[in-house]
């Protein structure tokens, strides 16, 4: 930047094996909210996987770097090595992280990473394709567009490389919006059975309550929230005014269901209704952290739609019956028939007709 901005000259990687290396040395390069659980790893049909991630609701990520490939060849390679992750069962799993990390314990380290527990029974349940290049050609673009609206979730993200002065400048863009792929990701179903159905047009949401954020605020106040990072705050972007929303504590039930009645906002800049008027959330809410030491960071931040509440119920007499539609995902459209069981239970344990 200057009076008379300049463009920076392009550069290349000597090989893609490189950027493989910096991936693994600083993973953050690739993503922050995933953790690197494998490299090179062989599948059970001849392949090599380049790297492995897990989600913080315990979602596989294959990562595929193209290297030599044509962009259709490693399209169709990694969908391809999809169809084995997609088997993998936990013990599985946790011998590749132990072949990536020897002496790491995945669900310690998961633990440590994530500051959440590790769910076994959501481990694998779902994942999702990321291709890794530094170019893409518009064919393939069209292939991984049109595979990602129709539910199988795919992205590429793209790497640039600079020279500015002596140094080298890694950029990054992405070719679909990760919240696209990220919900791809939920509204698949169960691995097994692949049971779907239309989506009922009602919303999920998980809203964990803690030292981060406080469920007796949220009801009194009427608000969901979440942050900690973009993979958790930005699905709140799926609400619109209207929508419908059924509300799941972790670890105690489903507390609630409402109504969105606006957009979401920062803490920053999110307002509640008191018994003296309209208030700065920041001032107003006493409950929890709410993320206070993030206020400055876009991505980590706590982030609010408001809701009005069509039925909220205390946490000790939050609905948690087994069967029940559970996910780590702080906003998702589900297409499960359990989901839409889980919907008729609620209504008929809260006497709800609406």
């Amino acid at each position: 930047m200057s009076d008379k901005p300049q463009p920076l000259a392009e550069a290349r990687l000597p090989s893609e094996r490189v950027l493989e290396d910096m991936i693994v040395a600083a993973p953050r390069i690739l993503s922050d909210e995933w953790m690197l659980i494998g490299r090179q790893e062989r599948t059970g049909n001849g392949g090599i996987i380049d790297l492995l991630a897990i989600a913080p609701d315990g979602a596989l990520v294959l990562i595929e770097l193209k290297r030599d490939r044509t962009p259709r060849e490693v399209v169709a390679q990694a969908i391809d090595y999809a169809c084995w992750v997609e088997g993998l069962e936990a013990e599985e799993i946790a011998a590749i992280y132990g072949r990536f990390a020897p002496g790491g314990n995945l669900a310690v380290d998961f633990q440590a990473y994530f500051g959440q527990p590790l769910d076994e029974d959501q481990l694998n349940q779902d994942h999702e394709i990321v291709i890794v290049a530094t170019h893409l050609d518009e064919s393939s673009e069209r292939i991984v567009e049109y595979l990602n609206q129709r539910g199988i979730p795919i992205n590429v993200l793209c790497f640039q490389i600079f020279i500015h002065g002596g140094q080298q400048l890694l950029s990054r863009a992405w070719l679909l919006d990760p919240v696209e792929t990220q919900v791809s990701v939920v509204t698949q179903t169960k691995r097994g059975t692949r049971e779907r159905e239309p989506w009922n047009g009602e919303f999920y949401a998980c809203f964990g309550h803690g030292g981060t954020r406080s469920w007796d605020e949220g009801r009194r106040y009427g608000f969901i929230c979440a942050g900690g990072g973009s993979w958790y705050s930005n699905t709140l972007n799926l609400l619109s005014i209207g929508d419908r929303v059924w509300v799941k504590a972790p670890g105690y039930g489903f507390v609630g269901v409402g109504e969105v009645t606006g957009p979401r906002e920062p803490i920053t800049e999110f307002s509640i209704t008191t018994e003296g008027g309209e208030r700065p959330a920041l001032e107003t809410l006493n409950g929890a952290t709410y993320h206070r030491e993030a206020i400055d960071d876009e991505d980590r931040r706590e982030y609010f739609v408001p809701v009005r509440w069509l039925h909220s119920v205390p946490l000790d007499q939050a609905v948690n019956d087994i069967g029940l539609f559970g996910n780590q995902n702080t906003v998702c459209k589900p297409t499960t028939p359990k989901w839409r069981t889980t919907v008729e239970r609620l209504k008929e344990r809260w006497d709800f007709t609406a």
